[in-house]
């Protein structure tokens, strides 16, 4: 016997996962916000998830997904691949509005490091993300956007540029995150 047709996707309640942490934290999170945010009853959540930790591992393993088809939506709509890792950058930060949100996101990033089965997917989604960086930066050497560089060395620094102007930016608030990002990453690109 078929069950009822789901009316809310998994990724659905991804996203609401997202704008709950952001919300509320990791901590303060509860199947029955997520659910509220989702438009569910929370009992869907634990017959899909099993649980506040299987949903939140769930979130975990979906983030590390997520580089790749952010990156591939930028480089579809910039044909200079600097100007499209600019954009997938600053699009990956652009859900965050406040330094308290971001604290609540960081609040799941220390979960992501100290438990094992949440770091797995943490570091799938740092590779991810240097891999995209990477391709991008490789991309512009070739199309004379870069002069001979590491292209490494530079990914690393794109990528540590971008996760150290997150927290600079909620320490210093002046603008938004992603008028701040920008030229954060305006600086490294034309030094480069």
């Amino acid at each position: 016997m078929a069950g009822r047709p789901r009316t809310v996707t998994d990724d659905q309640i991804l996203a609401a996962t997202a704008r709950a942490i952001s919300r509320v934290g990791p901590h303060g999170l509860t199947l029955a916000a997520v659910a509220a945010e989702a438009g569910l009853a929370a009992p869907t959540l634990v017959q899909r998830f099993g649980s506040k930790r299987g949903l939140l591992l769930a979130f975990s393993r979906q983030a590390s997904s997520d580089p790749a088809a952010r990156f591939a939506a930028a480089r579809d709509r910039h044909p200079s691949p600097l100007k499209a890792l600019r954009a997938a950058l600053i699009g990956m930060a652009g859900g965050i509005d406040t330094p308290e949100e971001l604290a609540n996101h960081l609040a799941f990033l220390q979960l992501e490091l100290v438990d094992p089965d949440f770091r797995e997917h943490v570091l799938a989604y740092a590779n991810a993300m240097l891999a995209q960086i990477h391709g991008l930066l490789a991309d512009a050497a070739h199309r004379g956007e870069l002069g001979r560089r590491d292209l490494h060395a530079l990914a690393r620094a794109v990528y540590c540029t971008y996760n150290g102007a997150l927290i600079t930016w909620a320490v210093l608030r002046e603008g938004t995150l992603t008028q701040w990002l920008g030229r954060e990453l305006d600086v490294m690109l034309t030094s480069s």
